[in-house]
């Protein structure tokens, strides 16, 4: 029974770290961004602080047009401009009003076109032509539906300046180009999944530049520069993109999941922690397709550059204090240089993603297929995209082999039963049927391991002041009888991966964001609301965040003992006492975890206890009212 002692206790001290790490690391890290992001809601709509890049104000020698920038050098690419504050508004203004009413005088501050569309709101500032003010339709802070969307993007001078800005970078630092304060026009007055905006803007001196931006019914937009050269010389422009944000966001913290700059370069996956970009400061590298971005735990903003070019990209932090709230970070691209001669003109497409990370849309982006099957949704013109591995933003880890499969089955099961809790139900009981052989082998494994307890009590008795001769005969008792003593394990250790892949599941994906199931479960990513401490709610009292103890957590605790009883029990009552505080212990570790994990774990755990009944009661192992069970030894002796 040694190997299975060890078993348990490795799969315990497993549980146990990841709870620990959860409770004394985790969730009050979450509390406190959670009291966070209630004082920032009506300023940004989403988890964390939701700034902007980095830029110092001021001219640089690296920016075209600097003072002190090498003529004819290779030009960079421009940072996001200063950020001024407006006189009329603190920033600092005490509560989410004041931060509103700073961004909403922004926002009125500069002419707009307006962006409408099913998924998206917001505007595109007619100075420096950026996209600066987008709001998630679909989305929002809380179950709570009163509360607001999720705000993604919010435009310079805000409180956390967040935004895209493309242009053209001039290899010679006379020509003029448009900056962050360039009037552009606009042709129409709102941007809609079936009317592009087409803005102008004409340097004065031969030059004519317009950006046509583009919008998908989901959030992709395209833009498409052009230059018309009118002069009577040649020039070199260099196009290029950044997403700029300012302020350190607080990320979750979570060791499972990354938030941050990231992106994807020759087909690799890079992720940089903002600890790690403030360290090194820049970060450049070159590759031919991917995408280049910053995500948080459920939103995306990812620009996407001509896949068939090889583009210079870039993580870049900049900061002009060590306030938190001045901490800049940008990542961009610049595009490789096009020569527009006299009386032609020079024309580049690029993309940029900016909204919610729902698997099968980034798959459909991606043209991602697993096992040779296309994955995503069927909409032909997202799939022309194909960017490269644009499904990498979501989070599924080393075990995506796992948890994506999981997650399509889910989805698929979500499908035909409307409701995401069913689904797991239904999940389980095919991972039941998956892993039916194994069970069953580990299940009359067990059974035998249960005839054979009278026996070993025996052995135990005759030889209780000799432990090596205790040993020696169980081994002879196992090997005459052909069992297994650690083969009873198997069907905890098949459900730890399982249970991890769920997890990841529940945790990253969107989908299972706000996912309601049954009675006062409203959503399976997060815990059970409920605890047995103020009767469940029938005591106005609210526990501390150790005593939530669910109900659902409690099902499973329950479920959990009685299949324990099915068990042979040890005779070592050390290993006695493990099993007997097995239950209890799991009951605690599995409160603070996404109620749909419970629910997974408490539905296998009564699927399990009827498989392995049905099998015990068949080989006899279960006690019977007529007749006593005899061991096999003494059967055969009789025989």
């Amino acid at each position: 029974m040694s190997d299975q002692r060890n078993t348990l206790l490795a799969i315990v001290l497993a549980v146990a770290i990841l709870f620990a790490f959860q409770t004394f690391y985790v969730n009050p890290k979450a509390e406190k961004e959670k009291a966070r992001q209630q004082a920032l809601s009506e300023q940004t709509g989403t988890p964390g602080r939701e700034p902007s890049a980095p830029s110092r104000g001021g001219p640089r020698a690296d920016r075209p047009g600097a003072p002190g920038a090498a003529p004819g050098a290779s030009p960079s690419i421009p940072t996001a401009p200063a950020t001024p504050r407006l006189s009329s508004v603190t920033p600092e203004a005490p509560g989410p009003g004041g931060r509103e009413r700073l961004r909403a005088e922004r926002l009125r501050s500069t002419s707009r076109v307006r962006i409408d569309s099913p998924r998206l709101n917001g505007s595109i500032s007619l100075t420096g032509g950026r996209v600066d003010d987008l709001t998630l339709v679909d989305y929002r802070q809380d179950i709570d539906a009163k509360n607001g969307q999720i705000r993604l993007f919010s435009p310079p001078g805000s409180d956390f300046p967040y935004f895209v800005q493309f242009g053209w970078a001039p290899s010679e630092r006379k020509v003029k180009v448009p900056g962050p304060d360039t009037p552009w026009r606009a042709d129409i007055k709102t941007l809609t999944p079936s009317r592009p905006v087409k803005l102008s803007w004409d340097n004065g001196e031969g030059l004519r530049f317009t950006r046509t931006y583009a919008l998908d019914e989901y959030y992709m937009f395209t833009v498409t520069q052009r230059v018309e050269n009118r002069s009577k010389s040649s020039l070199t422009l260099y196009p290029y993109g950044f997403i700029s944000r300012t302020g350190t966001p607080e990320t979750l913290g979570y060791f499972i999941l990354h938030e941050g700059p990231l992106g994807v370069f020759n087909g690799t996956l890079k992720e940089i922690d903002y600890d790690d970009l403030r360290d090194s400061g820049k970060i450049v590298q070159n590759t031919q397709g991917g995408w280049i971005g910053i995500t948080d735990k459920y939103w995306l903003a990812a620009l996407v550059p001509d896949q068939k070019q090889s583009v210079e990209t870039r993580f870049v932090h900049s900061a002009t204090n060590d306030n938190e709230k001045d901490q800049k970070y940008q990542v961009d691209y610049r595009g490789p240089g096009l020569t527009v001669r006299p009386g032609t003109n020079a024309e580049v497409e690029s993309h940029f993603f900016a909204g919610a990370k729902e698997v099968k849309l980034l798959d459909a982006y991606a043209d991602y297929e697993f096992a040779g099957f296309p994955l995503g949704l069927k909409d032909p013109e997202l799939r022309r995209l194909k960017v490269q591995r644009l499904d990498l933003a979501i989070d599924f880890g080393w075990y995506f082999f796992l948890t994506k499969p999981f997650f399509y089955a889910l989805a698929y099961f979500h499908d035909l039963l409307g409701n995401f809790g069913l689904a797991i139900l239904l999940l389980t009981v095919l991972v039941k049927i998956l892993f039916f052989p194994l069970a069953n082998k580990s299940y009359r494994a067990m059974s035998k391991m249960k005839i054979l307890q009278p026996e070993m009590v025996k052995i135990k008795e005759r030889f209780k002041d000799d432990k090596t001769r205790i040993n020696q005969e169980m081994m002879e008792l196992y090997k005459r009888e052909k069992a297994n003593p650690a083969a009873g394990c198997a069907p905890m250790i098949i459900q730890i991966p399982v249970f991890f892949s769920l997890y990841k599941v529940l945790f990253v994906s969107i989908e299972m964001r706000h996912a309601p199931f049954y009675g006062w479960i409203h959503d399976l990513s997060a815990r059970d609301p409920t605890t047995i401490f103020n009767l469940f709610g029938l005591i106005p009292f609210t526990p501390p965040d150790f005593l939530l103890l669910g109900a659902w957590p409690l099902i499973m605790g329950l479920s959990m003992f009685l299949q324990m009883r099915l068990n042979p029990q040890p005779a070592d009552p050390i290993q006695a006492k493990i099993f007997m505080f097995m239950p209890i212990m799991f009951t605690i570790l599995l409160a603070p975890f996404p109620a749909g994990l419970v629910i997974y774990w408490a539905w296998n755990n009564v699927l399990s206890m009827a498989q392995q009944w049905v099998i015990m009661k068949r080989s006899g192992a279960l006690p019977s009212k007529k007749k006593k069970t005899t061991s096999p030894s003494k059967s055969k002796a009789r025989t």
